[in-house]
């Protein structure tokens, strides 16, 4: 049963994640080039440490931070209406709402989606501050 809707979710949740794919690539890349270079980085590799545990445990786990940022915000973003992408594939959804609420200028349904919206990026950015914690433990709260 279950392979019976994967057709339906492939092609929309492919759109929706190559849209932000190259910023994450680029915000990763530009972030693991620059912890490489970090104090850090260095004692770890005088300290004779293997290079692919340097780059694992210590680089990419701190250079996630950033991009755990965009994430979150992107993640909000793509549930509070993914307009295009809903209107490529006939989905109603979010976007629909809102585009549909200021069409019929419903001021209800337009503060509805506003709070639901504000309510998605403050939990996403609240779950990037716990990954963050997670990431790199100088971040913890004691």
């Amino acid at each position: 049963m279950i392979f019976k809707y994967t057709g339906t979710f492939l092609l929309p949740t492919l759109a929706l994640m190559l849209i932000s794919f190259a910023a994450y690539s680029r915000f990763e890349r530009a972030s693991m080039l620059e912890i490489l270079h970090s104090d850090f980085v260095r004692t770890a590799r005088a300290k004779g440490i293997s290079q692919s545990r340097v780059i694992f445990r210590h680089a990419f786990r701190n250079a996630l931070i950033p991009v755990a940022t965009l994430f979150s915000l992107n993640f909000g973003a793509v549930l509070s209406g993914a307009i295009i992408t809903e209107t490529v594939f006939g989905w109603a959804g979010m976007g629909t709402l809102l585009v549909n609420s200021v069409r019929q200028f419903d001021p209800p349904m337009l503060m509805g989606w506003l709070a639901v919206t504000a309510t998605l990026i403050v939990l996403f950015n609240l779950i990037a501050d716990v990954v963050y914690g997670v990431l790199d433990p100088r971040i913890r709260l004691g």
